[in-house]
């Protein structure tokens, strides 16, 4: 029995080691989330292709992002790009979209005089994971999505800077959902993006994992993915960065029905946000669920940047 027991407190202490370790990696990982990050590596961009259809202009490119990764990258101007250095919107895409999306909304924004850019985030459209993958390697790639969706933002604004049809002191951003989230982080980081608008966006995990959508999925297991959540993302938490947007122009759209992103993560957005940001909310479910709304929702983020431009 003594044996029995003091097999137990080694296997114990063991454990115990073994946790603090991982606490340990954890913390340093957690520390040197956005650490990669690099304004003087070099950035190898290059056009594959550039095509001139009717009032719009579109290239197809690729830059250096984090490591020498290669970042697939579209851009969408006015035909009438050469006259004179354009403003111009970064668009962080959602969680299940790639930059294929911004085919759709372009012309929102090329036809009142902007350029609009955007890049495959890691894990979507050409970066897709390998089919088949586990769902601990999907987990820990959406960790290191976040990471990288913002330190590769900035290798973007990088690029833009070098681009003579930019106007580098009008460069916005836009994100969409997954996008406004990691849009929080982007701007708080990046001083050169001139005012944000964040679309559907949220913060706190816990709240963003206990949405209407993936209740419904896992059921019981709701709080538990919540809190497991909040643990791995904790170094991407919105709320920890969005009391600086303020310094500059934010622009917060909500629906009030949203069941993707909760209320409660919405509310506490805008509550760290502080009362300078302006907020849009609308009556309706997440943003991109009917075509109309896209209408809306993107008109007011037009307006107010067309105000800003005055």
């Amino acid at each position: 029995m003594k044996t029995l027991r003091r097999w137990i407190l080694r296997l114990s202490g063991i454990f115990a080691l073994l946790l603090l370790a991982l606490f340990i990696l954890k913390k340093k990982a957690d520390h040197d989330f956005y650490q990669d990050y690099n304004s003087t590596a070099p950035l190898n961009a290059r056009i594959l292709s550039d095509h001139t259809a009717a009032a719009i202009h579109s290239q197809q490119s690729v830059f250096d992002g984090v490591g020498e990764i290669p970042v697939p990258l579209v851009s969408y101007y006015p035909s009438t790009k050469n006259k004179s250095p354009l403003p111009c919107v970064i668009f962080l895409h959602g969680i299940g979209q790639s930059k294929s999306f911004l085919k759709l909304i372009a012309p929102f924004f090329t036809s009142h005089g902007y350029a609009i850019v955007c890049f495959d985030q890691y894990t979507r459209g050409e970066r897709r994971l390998a089919a088949g993958s586990s769902d601990v390697k999907k987990g820990l790639a959406m960790r290191r999505r976040a990471a990288l969706t913002v330190m590769e933002t900035r290798r973007l604004v990088d690029y833009l800077q070098t681009r003579p049809e930019i106007d580098s002191q009008k460069i916005y951003l836009v994100g969409a959902s997954f996008g406004a989230i990691m849009g929080t982080i982007v701007a708080a980081q990046e001083p050169r993006i001139s005012a944000t608008a964040l679309i559907y966006g949220g913060g706190g995990w816990g709240h963003l994992t206990d949405s209407p959508v993936i209740r419904k999925e896992l059921g019981s297991w709701t709080t538990p993915a919540a809190l497991l959540t909040a643990f791995i993302m904790a170094p991407a938490e919105p709320l920890l960065y969005a009391d600086q947007l303020t310094r500059r122009p934010l622009l917060i759209q909500n629906g009030t029905h949203d069941s993707i992103i909760p209320t409660a993560a919405a509310k506490a957005l805008i509550s760290t946000a502080g009362d300078q940001a302006k907020v849009i909310w609308y009556d309706s479910d997440h943003v991109g669920l009917d075509k109309k709304h896209v209408e809306v929702v993107l008109t007011d983020v037009l307006t107010w940047l067309d105000q800003l431009n005055r």
